[in-house]
């Protein structure tokens, strides 16, 4: 087993000694998807994670929010974790009430668990279906979960890759509960934003009234360029589909910088640079006004969810 203290083999740091933003948040804006690692020695990873990252712990976190000018942040659980998500609590103990979590948790978490941690900050509960990062989620936990969260007004939020959806959707479209997508359902870049795979996408996310994170470019671009050395306009070969998703569901979109980027190989983005993908994707104030304040407030310091 890997070391708490070593690092995955070829997976990059975060970048420490950022530039200068590509890009002025607007006042209140949100990040809607970030982490928080460790640190190890104070919050260990889980013994059967399938990867190691670098520490990420709280303190550096509020510094990227002071850097980019974030007001609030949504801190999601990361599989390095598992379903100890004591690491994301202390976050929003922290951070209080300008912060949200979304958590992972089983068939076996209790209401009077949910109750509690729902009054630290959390609105939702992720599963992951990527393969390569964590073992199968069985679909009958789904169901058991959904039922104990749907009194909160919490919702899922769903990692998966688009070979993968026809085999989940059914399954996603009956569990009654609000649905999140993170990363734009992973689209591989090279089919095209026109692709019959990522309409197959969009049709899923508007039958299912699904909210979608147009985030991680660095994640999806196979051309860039990336947010590196100064580069103010990025990952152009991502653009046209946050585009399409944005002008088809502008009340439904969020963005998030996936802050500390688990697992890149390639580069790693300076967040600081990283925020030029924005004015690519949500070219007018009134889109990233929505994009970055509006629909992230609803969703995550509204008392009702739609």
């Amino acid at each position: 087993m890997t070391e708490q203290s070593e690092k995955t083999a070829g997976w990059l740091d975060w970048v420490k000694d950022r530039g200068e933003p590509a890009f002025s948040l607007p006042d209140g804006a949100v990040d809607a998807h970030c982490h928080v690692f460790g640190p190890a020695a104070e919050f260990p990873f889980s013994p059967t994670r399938k990867y190691t990252p670098c520490d990420a712990g709280k303190a550096d976190l509020r510094e990227l929010r002071g850097h980019l000018g974030v007001s609030r942040n949504v801190i999601v659980q990361a599989t390095c974790h598992g379903r100890d998500n004591a690491a994301l609590l202390d976050a929003l103990d922290y951070f209080g009430d300008t912060a949200r979590g979304v958590v992972s948790a089983g068939a076996d978490v209790t209401i009077e668990q949910l109750t509690a941690i729902h009054e630290r900050g959390v609105r939702g509960v992720r599963f992951n279906f990527v393969k390569r990062l964590v073992q199968s989620q069985p679909f009958e936990e789904l169901a058991l979960v959904a039922d104990k969260i749907r009194d909160f007004g919490w919702h899922f939020v769903l990692y998966f890759e688009p070979e993968d959806l026809p085999g989940l959707e059914g399954t996603f479209a009956g569990l009654g509960v609000p649905l999140v997508i993170d990363h734009m359902g992973r689209p591989d870049v090279r089919k095209g934003a026109d692709s019959e795979e990522f309409s197959s996408f969009l049709r899923f996310v508007e039958r299912t009234n699904a909210w979608v994170k147009v985030s991680c470019p660095e994640r999806l671009t196979e051309a860039g360029p990336y947010a590196v050395d100064g580069q103010r306009e990025v990952y152009a070969d991502v653009v046209p589909f946050a585009r399409r998703v944005i002008a088809e569901f502008p009340e439904r979109t969020l963005w998030g910088t996936d802050w500390p980027h688990p697992n890149l190989r390639s580069h790693m983005p300076d967040d600081a640079l990283l925020l030029g993908y924005i004015p690519q994707i949500a070219p007018t104030a009134a889109e990233q006004q929505a994009l970055l304040v509006t629909n992230p407030m609803f969703l995550y310091w509204s008392s009702t969810v739609a």
